[in-house]
């Protein structure tokens, strides 16, 4: 049977006849609209991100964090082009509305455009972050791009040059969309949809929390907003300004990354399961069907008993591969914390990975967390999409919610405690330290890595880790001061783990490789257990090896 065996982060839709899945296992999929069933699928090197039909739906156009994008028929998904140009993973294509042209947005911080034969046409630089997502403008050989720089930029093709430059307060612009009058729609991390036009702005306060995505259908003037606030909401746009028609939270399979519009009056949504999931606008109503789970792994915990727990995108906890409890919820993080083990994830709530049983609930997706002791209680702190650090303290027969830490700005990805310090490091590549005896701040640091900071370890004594998407490891010293080492790796790292004694520093990045550094000796060992992306690694104390987790469902064992 073809499914998914990872998350589905993109999905397309052609009229009432296919829809088009990417996902986090590399596979893209079409699949008939009418039956649900799947047609062909096809591979990328890495995470497939996006996908999107041609205007004809001749073509699927999909982007990859193996720094292409690819053209494939429709539906039997033969490869026709790959465009290749590109230095960092390809966050999202488009097709030019009327000609046999491509523009990509990468994580390079350039445009490109390319003909369908797969030669480069041209590449627009300028931004100084990440380009997040791409549009051409109607009817004119123009293209906007939005960016993690906080600003929308105007390129034309005619003359190889940027034409605007749109500052959008320095806040992160994930998502825009483009209507037939040339009116930009831009959602940005506080939760706002902006609507710019060559008179004006409009701001318009849409989530509770940051806009992953904004989708328009121009021919029926309907704009759909996807937060991590866990609202889907349908905007009326005929007069040019957004107009509330629709709100519904999202099933706790949804995730609110990617949806698309397809017959009638059903929208199409990414899913963290096998497949994708269905709702009808008209009737507010979503499918029923169940969405089958899939085995990925993102957070790993070897034990004292010799046990390994694990839980993933399905919310499933595993005690040595038998499962032991359900959270409902994606889940990216294992904290233990007395009797209880801390997880969670997408719904923002805090569970008890031993029970499911849920603890607390926060406005957005939750990301990490670390334990500590402070005047003989036990406490843990959690970090979160909206920046805040949740303090929790183990009491009765749960956890107790003290108060938000203001972490950062921008959606942590990393929390890690060492001495008498806690350390977190966020997706806009800041870091902060708190004293954990006064939980006040001590320092902030922007821009502690050239890209996003993924996450961090403590080395004990006040000394910390830190890994990002810049493919360095960087120690640093109860003063705040930093060695930035080169890795031996390729592709962004995503995790890394510490010995108990702080000797030994593993690596893991997306494309299944964990490397290992030796503090002592300053010397690097590699592996390449799986093919995999590794979500997360652990040190096993009674083994004396790090336990590697991956989104092909495994556990591996590294070093010893």
């Amino acid at each position: 049977m073809i499914q998914h065996r990872g998350p589905i982060s993109g999905i397309a839709a052609w009229r009432a006849e296919y829809v088009a899945t990417a996902g986090y296992d590399n596979q893209v999929i079409c699949w008939d609209q009418g039956t649900g069933r799947a047609l062909a699928r096809a591979f990328h090197d890495h995470l497939a991100n996006q996908c999107l039909f041609s205007p004809d739906g001749r073509r699927l156009l999909t982007s990859s964090s193996d720094y292409t994008a690819r053209l494939w028929t429709v539906p039997d998904l033969r490869l026709v082009a790959v465009f290749a140009d590109q230095e960092d993973d390809v966050e999202m294509s488009v097709f030019h509305p009327t000609k046999e042209l491509i523009a990509t947005a990468s994580r390079d911080r350039r445009v490109r455009v390319y003909d369908f034969t797969g030669r480069l046409v041209t590449t627009f630089a300028g931004h100084t972050a990440d380009v997040i997502s791409v549009e051409w403008a109607r009817g004119a050989d123009e293209l906007i791009s939005s960016s993690d720089d906080g600003t929308i930029k105007r390129w034309s093709l005619e003359t190889g040059g940027m034409i605007a430059d749109l500052d959008m307060g320095g806040v992160e612009t994930d998502t825009i969309a483009i209507s037939g009058s040339g009116t930009i729609f831009a959602g940005n991390d506080e939760g706002q949809i902006i609507v710019v036009e060559p008179d004006g702005r409009t701001v318009v306060p849409a989530h509770e929390a940051g806009i992953k995505r904004l989708v328009l259908d121009g021919a029926r003037d309907l704009l759909v907003s996807l937060s991590y606030d866990r609202t889907m909401r349908l905007w009326n746009v005929s007069s040019g300004k957004p107009e509330l028609r629709d709100t519904t939270a999202l099933p706790d399979d949804v995730w609110p990354r990617s949806c698309a519009f397809a017959g009638g009056s059903r929208l199409v949504f990414a899913t963290f399961g096998a497949s994708y999931r269905g709702y009808d606008y008209e009737a507010r109503a979503w499918d029923t069907a169940e969405v089958a789970a899939t085995i990925g792994v993102n957070a790993v915990l070897p034990g004292a008993d010799g046990t390994t727990l694990t839980v993933g995108d399905a919310g499933l906890v595993r005690r040595d591969g038998e499962l032991i409890a359900r959270t409902g919820s994606l889940c990216n993080f294992l904290t233990p914390l007395g009797p209880l083990v801390l997880s969670g994830g997408q719904l923002g709530k805090v569970f008890d990975a031993l029970t499911g049983r849920e603890l607390y609930q926060h406005r957005s997706p939750l990301n990490c967390g670390a334990a500590f002791e402070r005047d003989g209680e036990r406490y843990a702190v959690v970090g979160t999409y909206t920046g805040e650090g949740l303090l929790l303290r183990l009491g009765g027969d749960g956890a107790e919610h003290i108060e938000d830490l203001p972490l950062h700005v921008n959606a942590v990805k990393g929390v890690a405690v060492s001495g008498d310090l806690i350390f977190s490091v966020a997706a806009d590549a800041s870091a902060t330290w708190y004293r954990i005896s006064t939980l006040e701040k001590v320092a902030a640091l922007e821009d502690v890595h050239d890209k996003i900071a993924n996450g961090c370890a403590g080395l004990g004594d006040g000394w910390f880790a830190s890994v990002s998407r810049d493919l360095t490891l960087r120690i640093w010293d109860p003063e705040q001061r930093a060695e930035t080492l080169e890795t031996p790796h390729t592709h962004s790292i995503k995790c890394v783990a510490a010995s108990d004694d702080g000797r030994l520093v593993a690596t893991g990045s997306y494309n299944g490789r964990v490397a290992l550094y030796d503090r002592v000796n300053r010397a690097w060992t590699e592996v390449r257990p799986t093919t995999a992306g590794i979500s997360s690694l652990a040190y096993d104390a009674e083994r004396k090896v790090f336990a590697a987790a991956s989104y092909d469902g495994q556990v591996y064992t590294v070093g010893g």
